[in-house]
């Protein structure tokens, strides 16, 4: 029985403790590198001729406008897009363009379609932008860990209140066996 209570003690103490982490100078190469917070919203769309990606911050959406073949950055270009029916033009800005929306989008998906026009291009490009409401992020990014620390705790609780429990009633047959044998310890 003591081994058995041993064994259920190391296990526990196993379970509980999570895994070696070597602390700087001592990891053994380059770890993946952290997200710093939540990536802004973006939104790609591709052609045979260009690759277009848009990042949205608030009301601005700064686009970045590639050649397919090469990934060249066009910087030449005139680039006029329509979100959701609405037209706007894209304004030259060093190597990007920008966009400054009539008001901050709402969470949903938003059909986006670029007229590009380069040299004697013209292409038609089409993408979409997903937006979450940042109640939504912050829950997905936050509840996770928790709810596993939680699930851990429960389970490492229930695991002591079985060990307690077994050993309680060991103790009471034992006690149980020398009453009724007339020993006395």
């Amino acid at each position: 029985m003591k081994s058995l209570f041993l064994a259920a003690a190391w296990s526990l103490l196993a379970a509980l403790c999570g895994p070696a982490v070597a602390g700087e100078g001592h990891d053994h190469g380059d770890a993946a590198p952290a997200q710093a917070g939540p990536a802004a919203p973006r939104f790609s769309a591709v052609s045979e001729s260009f690759e277009l990606v848009g990042v949205l911050r608030g009301r601005q959406l700064t686009l970045y406008l590639d050649r397919s073949a090469d990934n060249s950055p066009v910087t030449q270009a005139r680039i006029e897009l329509d979100i959701a029916g609405t037209s706007y033009p894209a304004q030259p800005h060093d190597d990007t363009y920008e966009v400054v929306l009539a008001a901050e989008p709402a969470p949903g998906v938003l059909p986006i379609t670029a007229t590009v026009t380069a040299d004697q291009e013209i292409d038609l490009l089409a993408g979409e932008l997903d937006l979450h409401g940042p109640a939504e992020d912050h829950d997905a990014a936050h509840a996770s860990p928790w709810l596993r620390y939680a699930a851990w705790t429960a389970g490492a609780m229930a695991l002591l209140a079985l060990l307690t429990a077994g050993g309680l009633m060991a103790r009471r047959r034992l006690a149980a066996r020398h009453t009724d044998t007339g020993a006395t310890s």
